[in-house]
């Protein structure tokens, strides 16, 4: 544990902060935009699906030119900045809708910000930590992330106590945290400016980067996994399908955050003694038991086991994933590698929360959970096949 905390630098204890009050003014809002959307403004389910898919492959898009701007630039602070700047715009923008159309652009201007940002952001932890603690570190990183996903919809849930069910005023309240964040960023986060071994910019052409064999298996698996993984916005949807309350949808979402914040780092200690492929074949199979039980569930009861279970397999894969990455790249194009990825895996979520929108309406609530838990098998089979071949081949 000792050798894990060394690992936390400032850079990344900062980092670790701007994202966890972040997440504190964006999970205020995300569970109720929703059930916003379709029951105050009149959308239908499929509308949520076209929305979240535009939302999230448009942050994909931009996280491939933004990783590889700040590759160029050799700064990555500036692309934060902006990136949550954006953020904190969206906030206002969706508080004034009166249409769906308008939370869209909120949707989009959140999305937009958030695809300058990250990969920038993930490549400067990388630079800020030793890879023997990488694990740790985006463990680290997702823990008090997520803890922030945590307060927010605990806020929200307060918030609504105070002023009723005033869902735009909770939307303007939730610039604050956004604005105390890029406060931090701002002030205390410092670029890492390495020595590099290159006089020329690097390539956005996949041959000139030269990919691993590794971390294309790893990408591949990963956008096979995505087709099936939704927006969490149709998790929310069917806890409010199956009979839960808006207050309750808010609580038993709150629960999947505090799973997830409290095993995050002890995930990411444990994937640095193990390896980060093992235990991210645990979360794809974990994915796929809870996404199959939300499949067939009729019981609102059991919503309270599986959120929970939901947190879990996000702790064994989400900041794993990130770990796993930074020790594939062995070059000065980290903020590009990280874009690759976010962008892939983005641009197949837009597919996928399409996909789970029209298979909600047009078949029944509970298809895509079943579509999404056969993804994640068929993604388990095939990372478990190769993780097999490489083991035979170092025998």
């Amino acid at each position: 544990m000792q050798g894990a905390q060394r690992g936390i630098t400032k850079n990344v204890f900062v980092i670790g902060l701007v994202s966890f009050f972040n997440d504190i003014a964006s999970e205020m809002i995300y569970p109720i935009v929703p059930i916003f959307l379709t029951t105050v403004l009149g959308a239908p389910v499929t509308i949520v699906g076209l929305i979240e898919g535009i939302a999230e492959s448009t942050a994909s898009i931009l996280r491939v030119f933004s990783g590889w701007f700040s590759d160029t630039l050799r700064s990555r602070k500036p692309f934060m900045v902006v990136g949550y700047g954006l953020s904190a715009l969206s906030k206002a923008v969706m508080a004034a809708a009166f249409h769906w159309s308008m939370v869209l652009g909120g949707r989009f201007v959140d999305r937009f910000g958030k695809g300058i940002r990250i990969a920038a952001r993930d490549a400067l932890i990388s630079e800020s930590s030793e890879a023997q603690y990488r694990g740790s570190v985006f463990g680290f990183h997702r823990a008090i992330d997520t803890m922030g996903a945590l307060t927010g919809p605990l806020v929200a849930l307060a918030l609504m106590s105070t002023f009723g069910d005033n869902l735009r005023f909770i939307f303007f309240l939730a610039v604050i945290p956004s604005v105390i964040g890029i406060i931090l960023l701002a002030v205390f986060v410092k670029d890492i400016r390495k020595q590099q071994n290159r006089t020329h910019a690097p390539s956005i052409r996949l041959h000139d980067i030269n990919l691993s064999r590794d971390f294309k298996v790893f990408l591949f698996v990963s956008v096979i996994f995505a087709i099936g993984n939704s927006s969490d916005a149709f998790l929310i949807l069917r806890a409010h399908n199956l009979g839960l309350s808006l207050s309750l949808t808010i609580v038993v979402y709150t629960l999947f955050n505090f799973f997830y914040a409290v095993l995050s780092h002890p995930a990411g200690i444990i994937s640095d003694k193990i390896g980060q492929k093992k235990v991210i074949l645990w979360g794809f199979c974990l994915f796929a038991l809870v996404y199959f039980l939300f499949g067939i569930i009729t019981d609102q009861h059991l919503l309270w086991v599986l959120f929970p279970l939901y947190g879990i397999y996000m702790a064994l894969t989400e900041g794993i994933g990130k770990a796993y990455i930074s020790l594939l790249v062995k070059n000065d194009f980290t903020g590009t590698i990280y874009g690759i990825y976010q962008t892939l895996i983005g641009l197949t979520t837009f597919l996928s929360s399409l996909i789970a929108g029209f298979l909600w309406k047009y078949i029944s609530p509970g298809v895509p959970f079943i579509f999404g838990g056969i993804m994640a098998l068929i993604a388990f089979f095939i990372f478990a096949a190769s993780m097999r071949r490489v083991e035979r081949t170092a025998g």
